[in-house]
């Protein structure tokens, strides 16, 4: 059995800790300061009251996973972990730094798994004294909720490292996906940008509304390929068809290598969505409550396969 810590108390440190102690694991969350760690508590505790609102859990699971719950600032704390999940700031020094204060406190063959979700795995290799040990790990948002994981390898990850991984996010009833080599935004992120690119350049051009692309996903979209997938739906449709279709559609998709106009208007604007509360959406006119809880409905039944403690 591995010893986990996760290196970050930003939001996805807190949801990698939910998920982990809800399977009954002890996790250590490594912190730079001790008010980042009581916005970490309270984050695993919201995460906690959402899924026994929901009937998923109960009061006596979220105890039981508090005390499986270290919160520290002192990396000798990560002497006796074999598995770090790495959750700090996409910035080169900054994982840099974090890379050889794990490697200083951890043994040989302690795992470093990268949540990051858009640097390069073969830069991140060239940070760490034994890159074999080092891949990336991508979760997505719920990252205690939504299964899916991206490892994505580099040219001198160990075969043993990705099989110590996957053995150990499958425990967490997690799915896997496994990239043999980098590319930038690995798999789902390339496709959300495709989607996110094309979205805007029909706004821009007027044919709808942000509210009606939203609402041809959700009701299309994203329930067709929840049931049999991409690929398998175009091998359903045919070459022939699919040929055909993409002759008449491919000639006018957006195809704009620059940042488009609508996201730089907002970031001149200070309009940036959400948390600015302007950007696509009003969100004055949205409750933020209904909103978190509506984002995690579609990946409540994943909690039931959980091992929770207590």
């Amino acid at each position: 059995m591995e010893t986990i810590a996760v290196f970050g108390a930003g939001t996805i440190g807190s949801c990698e800790a939910t998920l982990i102690t809800g399977h009954g694991m002890p996790c250590l969350v490594l912190g730079h300061s001790e008010s980042g760690l009581a916005r970490c508590r309270k984050a695993i505790e919201q995460n906690w009251n959402d899924l026994i609102s929901n009937g998923t859990a109960a009061k006596q699971n979220k105890d039981a996973a508090m005390r499986l719950l270290t919160m520290s600032t002192n990396p000798a704390d990560l002497s006796d972990c074999t598995f770090v999940f790495e959750a700090v700031v996409e910035d080169v020094e900054s994982k840099r730094a974090v890379y050889e204060c794990i490697e200083d406190h951890t043994g040989r063959d302690t795992i470093i798994a990268s949540c990051t979700s858009s640097m390069d795995a073969e830069t991140l290799a060239g940070l760490v004294r034994h890159p074999e040990q080092l891949l990336i790990a991508h979760p997505f948002q719920p990252v205690h909720m939504l299964p899916l994981v991206e490892v994505v390898c580099h040219t001198r990850t160990a075969s043993s490292t990705v099989q110590r991984v996957c053995g150990l996010l499958e425990l967490l009833h997690r799915e896997v996906v496994v990239l043999r080599k980098s590319v930038p935004g690995f798999l789902v992120n390339r496709l959300a940008q495709a989607l996110f690119r094309e979205s805007i350049h029909l706004l821009e051009q007027g044919v709808t509304t942000a509210e009606d692309i939203d609402r041809a996903v959700k009701y299309a979209v994203g329930m067709r390929y929840a049931s049999i997938g991409l690929l398998e739906y175009y091998d359903a449709v045919g070459f022939e068809l699919e040929a055909a279709i993409a002759k008449n559609i491919y000639p006018s998709l957006c195809d704009s290598k620059e940042i488009q106009q609508t996201t730089l208007n907002g970031l001149s604007s200070g309009k940036t969505g959400q948390t600015a509360g302007q950007g696509l959406y009003d969100w004055s006119q949205k409750d933020e409550d209904e909103f978190r809880l509506r984002k995690q409905s579609p990946f409540l039944q994943t909690v039931q396969f959980w091992t929770m403690p207590g």
